[in-house]
């Protein structure tokens, strides 16, 4: 960050590619900085992770080195574990909860545990959906019809978790390996928001989609917190007032494009399904097998079950 007190520059991270939602998402927050602060501001963006892997930009931004950082919010929750409640299977069941969830009194909680516990402060949301389900084998809308599929995932034990729940041994893999691991059927299938698929081109390598929704994307976009404080209280508001208005340009964004990807991926030839029964099977299972395993790093169950109630579930 450039000491000058007529203009300032900023870095920020950004772990996914150019045209994704965490693009959308910094671009905006760009802009608007840059519009509160008469020009002033510049923000230079770093995407695909230039700057290192999103874990690294945690460490970066902990200690000062980095001003900003987007990324997907798996990559938070090591270093302030409670923010892991937004990554629980079948918790979030739509875009409406999902925006519930961190622009309220949840939300701003998991914002004072990150700067508490890892010196970074989360100030906007990228929402990229849910992760739905694709594969090159078959329809799937059971559980059972995994059987015999080699699918990857993130290293996340969630994810790991709630695949092993539904019978199969996932495959975690670096994401920067799994396009050529699709194209080689090393792996048959994955998860991922439609944004996502579409933006990797996977409809040339995966034919089916199930439309599951175990866990909706959020990517949080992050401030160190060292340097927020450096910052005089009118840009200190400046910052927290554009986070805000990127957060909600991202809800916008997603309602809007979601609908006109899927469309085009189903014209370029990927078959789309509905799990069977609501779901039922694969929700039941993670309930059983995976929320029990996770209550403890979250906080305990009873801040789980304040979230449903927030929710209106029990």
């Amino acid at each position: 960050m450039s000491s000058n007190a007529f203009a300032e520059t900023f870095k920020m991270a950004i772990g996914d590619a150019a045209g994704g939602t965490q693009w959308e998402l910094a671009t905006k927050f760009s802009e608007i900085m840059k519009d509160k602060t008469s020009g002033k501001v510049n923000i230079d963006l770093f995407p695909n992770g230039q700057l290192g892997n999103e874990q690294d930009t945690v460490n970066d931004a902990a200690i000062g080195l980095l001003d900003f950082s987007v990324l997907a919010i798996n990559n938070v929750t090591p270093f302030s574990p409670t923010v892991g409640v937004l990554t629980m299977p079948y918790l979030i069941q739509s875009a409406d909860e999902a925006k519930l969830l961190t622009q309220g009194p949840i939300g701003k909680e998991l914002v004072d545990n990150t700067v508490r516990d890892a010196g970074v402060r989360i100030v906007g949301w990228a929402y990229s959906g849910f992760r739905v389900l694709t594969n090159s084998k078959r329809p799937v809308k059971t559980p059972a019809d995994l059987k015999g599929m080699v699918i990857r995932v993130p290293r996340n034990e969630i994810m790991i978790a709630s695949y092993q729940a539904w019978g199969v041994n996932p495959t975690p893999m670096a994401w920067s390996e799994t396009f050529t691991a699709l194209q080689q059927g090393v792996v048959d299938g994955q998860d991922n928001p439609y944004t996502t698929v579409y933006a990797m081109k996977f409809n040339e390598v995966q034919k089916y989609v199930t439309n599951i929704r175990y866990i909706f994307s959020l990517e949080p976009l992050i401030v160190s917190e060292s340097v927020f404080k450096q910052q005089t209280p009118e840009m200190q508001k400046n910052i927290l007032e554009a986070g805000q208005e990127a957060t909600a340009y991202s809800f916008t964004y997603l309602q809007k494009t979601e609908s006109s990807i899927r469309k085009d991926l189903q014209e370029k030839g990927m078959v789309f399904v509905d799990p069977d029964n609501n779901e039922k099977e694969w929700i039941d299972a993670v309930k059983a097998d995976v929320w029990p395993k996770f209550y403890k790093s979250i906080g305990g169950q009873d801040k789980f079950d304040h979230v449903l109630k927030a929710l209106g579930r029990e």
